[in-house]
């Protein structure tokens, strides 16, 4: 059956802000969901909206998200009227053939922009029958920077009208113990706040946002249509002076450098100001107010200088001096007498100020040029190549260049070029009411160096990310990822060489490199390796960015990164129009919508292929293919299942999938729809290289082992009627705490006290915390995270566990943490055949409902017996007595 491609688009801030939006009369938005789990400074968050056509006709319903603009897409769906429509990474080539076949058929093109300070934004629309729904999910991933000690997890929440199932799940798990917590932004202001419940238990934390439809109208830039706003999670770890946070995972390993108690190192700095005619107005006021309040944070040790430019050079001294309080204050009247005039000459006055810095060598000191500019060079030499060529030579790497570029209207992309060649960052500076606060608060994060020249050495790395790094700041954080040879740890030897002031000193660790069972160890390293290839490709010629690009394209489409040399289809419902979603570069050229939008190249992406209805679908070996991966391996997700009673008030599967990516690493578990076979439970066993998974049946009204480690023991009592799940879960922590979840209460016992809940509450025992809510309970114990799902069907309730956070311990034992199969498929045609563990067995196509989602679809599956799926007797997984 022939699809039309997806409309996808990026759009500007500006666009966004005065673009109408759509009346609630149409459509409405029953529940908005965003989950964001957090583990070693790397985040997966994943927005859910499900939206409902009140009307008697057609309406096309838009979906808009907000997004970090340091972050990777990596998946977006749909579900619409029993269908899922998947998106697939495509390189930019192949996508932009079928690009243009759409413009010649009429359709419509697509725009990219970059938006806003840190946000970019994605929006897509589709069109819905009448009184029908669509699931929109969008799952992005990033990797948390840190600066100015802390980290700053930034999640923006516009659905565009209040909504009745609105929540914000956020979920910290740090190896290193979380040193604090905290919630800013503007959705923690007024009313707001009593919304947010924040948990905070040494290596986790647990911030949950559930604002009523009123609370939505009461924030700083909340109204009718809802909110419109930041929930910003600032946290960090704690530290010490030795090697860091060190982890692997199935042959990879990220280490996260950021030692504490280190003597601060003296700076030179040299500030480069542009003050040609261009900067008139606020951004010469804002700049005079910013360099005044720097010039009064430098330490008395600090020697600095001073270069204002136009078409000529203007010093407030030729040479570095110290920042005693009588330069200080000449300093600052310099700096308050700078006027806007002339042309732009860059190159003259970056030179100048490498000049300053390389005259005044100083053992023991740390050296740093700051320019700031807001247009291209139009005096002197102008050609850029010319002028990177020329400030490289000057610089010889002998220090960092920082360019801050003021405004839209700046060539971003030559700034951070520059930068990146000399071992620095470019920074855009927006030419708001608080720039002058920008332009400090950059500098804040380079005014404390406490490390020069270090070297990040790895005996037994390969594959390595960046090593080597100029200066390390307080405050900041060095992340470097790669693969252990061969996966041996023994001879993994990892160490840390670096300059403090005039001595050398090292960072060892005996037996340092930690091992966790987390696949994202291996997406942190896909991810900083694209990023830093992107950022390389940048600094090279045209001859040599070929190799390269072709290195970080072939990792944006392994990992379903949405890059600059990325872009995603997905198809839709037969007669939509054709647009793009891509990830744009900041600083592009300015295009549509004004000087806030940056259009970038237009990208069109390659259709997708159906999973449902595997009749019409390709053949079983090609389905998976189609499907983007989580950070630890495959979701098998369904059509959007509506039911018919109290459909508003369900949870989103996919909210809690996603959420949930150790569990993707175990066994998804589900029980079947059919009704042929009395008393009989169907399950999901993952398989990675099957199109569709396998399934068993478990017979009986029986009590299963569904995860045991030293401390935790987790147990479930299957329902006795063949379509349902658990009648309840028992849950024993350490030999005090007890806690047992029916469909209509829970009761807890912590030593010899007993108390039952029916409502919902945060309820603590011990070690035990347990979050009560309409459809679910989240129960957090040690490290391990459980959440279990209420399901109503046929009216019948029970009860299903999905695995959130999984247990360290690597002991871990049951139904829920089985370690996924070996398969091999043996007959193809038709696939009547497997090899599990170099055993052949015949299976039987089958089908099974998942209920680890809340839609509880029917999914595929290759049916065969229990022994053969758990490798072992189900008797082994039996209680026969607590």
């Amino acid at each position: 059956m022939e699809r039309a491609v997806v409309q996808i688009t990026l759009f500007g801030l500006l666009l966004a802000l005065v673009t109408t939006l759509p009346n609630k009369d149409d459509w409405d938005i029953y529940s908005f969901h965003i989950n964001s789990t957090v583990t070693s400074r790397y985040a997966t968050t994943v927005v859910t909206s499900r939206v409902a056509n009140r009307m008697d006709e057609s309406k096309e319903i838009e979906f808009q998200v907000r997004i970090p603009k340091n972050a990777f897409i990596s998946k977006f769906r749909m579900f619409i009227d029993g269908e899922m429509y998947d998106g697939v990474v495509k390189a930019k080539e192949q996508a932009q053939q079928q690009y243009t076949e759409a413009v010649s058929r009429g359709q419509s093109a697509g725009i990219v922009s970059s938006v806003g300070r840190t946000l970019e934004e994605f929006k897509t629309s589709v069109t819905v029958a009448a009184h029908k729904k669509v699931t929109f999910e969008l799952t992005y991933e990033e990797l948390l920077r840190r600066r100015l000690g802390n980290y700053k997890l930034q999640i923006h929440a516009r659905p565009m009208q209040p909504v009745k199932d609105f929540k914000v799940d956020v979920y910290v798990h740090e190896q290193a113990h979380i040193n604090f917590i905290k919630v800013q932004g503007g959705l923690s202001t007024k009313a707001l706040a009593n919304a947010i419940t924040l948990t905070h238990a040494d290596k986790q934390a647990w911030v949950y946002f559930y604002p009523t439809e009123d609370q939505q109208k009461t924030c700083d830039s909340c109204g009718e249509q809802g909110m419109n706003g930041d929930l910003v999670i600032v946290y960090d770890v704690n530290r010490d002076t030795s090697l860091g946070d060190l982890k692997r995972s199935n042959g990879y390993f990220v280490h996260h450098f950021a030692p504490s108690s280190l003597t601060r190192i003296p700076k030179n700095v040299v500030f480069v100001i542009d003050q040609s005619g261009s900067m008139h107005g606020r951004k010469i006021q804002q700049t005079r107010i910013a360099l005044i309040r720097i010039l009064n944070d430098l330490a008395a040790e600090d020697f600095f200088g001073l270069i204002t430019f136009d078409s000529s050079i203007f010093y407030w001294k030729r040479r570095l001096l110290q920042a005693s309080m009588e330069n200080l204050h000449s300093a600052k009247k310099f700096a308050e007498a700078i006027t806007d005039r002339g042309a732009t000459d860059i190159n003259q006055a970056v030179l100048e100020g490498a000049r300053m810095l390389n005259a005044h060598p100083r053992e023991g000191s740390a050296s740093i040029l700051i320019l700031l500019t807001d247009g291209d060079p139009n005096s002197g030499v102008t050609n850029l190549e010319k002028i990177q060529s020329n400030v490289r030579k000057a610089i010889a790497d002998e220090f960092p260049l920082y360019c801050l570029g003021f405004g839209f209207d700046v060539n971003f992309k030559f700034l951070e070029t520059m930068s990146l060649q000399n071992n620095g960052v470019a920074r855009r500076i927006y030419e708001d009411t608080d720039a002058d606060l920008q332009l400090k608060g950059f500098y804040e994060e380079v005014a404390t160096p406490l490390l020069t020249d270090v070297a990040m050495i790895y005996m037994g790395g390969t594959n390595l990310t960046k090593t080597n790094f100029s200066q390390y700041y307080n405050g900041s954080e060095i992340v470097v990822a790669g693969q252990i040879l061969d996966n041996d740890v023994e001879t993994f030897i990892p160490q840390v060489v670096a300059i403090s002031g005039t001595r050398t000193v090292r960072f060892l660790g005996t037996n340092a490199t930690e091992t966790v069972s987390d696949d994202r160890i291996q997406r942190v390293w896909a991810y900083l390796t694209v990023k830093q290839l992107l950022e390389k490709e940048l600094q090279l010629s045209e001859a040599e960015k070929d190799k390269v690009k072709k290195e970080a394209l072939e990792l944006s489409l392994k990992y379903s990164f949405v890059t600059p040399l990325t872009s995603m289809v997905v198809t839709k419902p037969l007669g939509e129009s054709t647009d793009v979603l891509h990830k744009p570069r900041e600083g592009g050229p300015a295009g549509f919508g004004g000087p806030l939008r940056h259009t970038l190249d237009s990208l069109m992406l390659s259709s997708g292929r159906r999973f449902h209805g595997m009749s019409q679908s390709p053949p079983v070996k090609g389905v998976l293919r189609n499907i983007p991966r989580t950070p630890t391996g495959y979701l098998y997700m369904p059509a959007d299942y509506m039911p018919e009673e109290e459909e508003e008030e369900d949870e989103d599967s996919v909210f809690l999938l996603q959420a949930t990516d150790a569990a993707t690493a175990t066994t998804t578990t589900t029980t079947t729809t059919t009704t042929t076979v009395p008393l009989s439970h169907r399950f999901f066993v993952k398989a990675d290289n099957l199109s569709i998974p396998l399934c068993f049946d478990v017979s009986g009204k029986i009590r299963l082992t569904l995860l045991h480690s030293r401390e935790l023991s987790v147990s479930g009592d299957l329902d006795s009627v063949a379509n349902g799940g658990f009648t309840n879960i028992t849950i024993h922590f350490n030999t005090e705490q007890h806690i047992k979840i029916d469909t209509d209460e829970i009761i807890v016992r912590d030593g010899q006290k007993v108390t039952r809940h029916t409502g919902e509450e945060i309820i603590t025992a011990g070690s035990l915390t347990v979050i009560k809510r309409n459809t679910e309970v989240d129960v957090a114990a040690g490290d391990i995270r459980i959440v279990i799902l209420l399901h109503k069907t046929g009216g019948e309730e029970f009860l299903w566990p999905v695995i959130r956070q999984q247990s360290s311990d690597n002991n871990t034992e049951g139904i829920l943490v089985l370690k996924p199969a070996v398969v091999e498929e043996v007959q193809q045609t038709p696939l009547t055949k497997l090899k599990i563990n170099d055993q052949e067995i015949h299976v039987s196509r089958s089908s099974a409902a998942d209920y680890s989602h809340f839609l509880a679809p029917t999914l595929p599956c290759w049916l065969i017996s229990a022994e053969d799926a758990l490798q072992r007797p189900l008797d082994d997984f039996i209680v026969t007595h607590l």
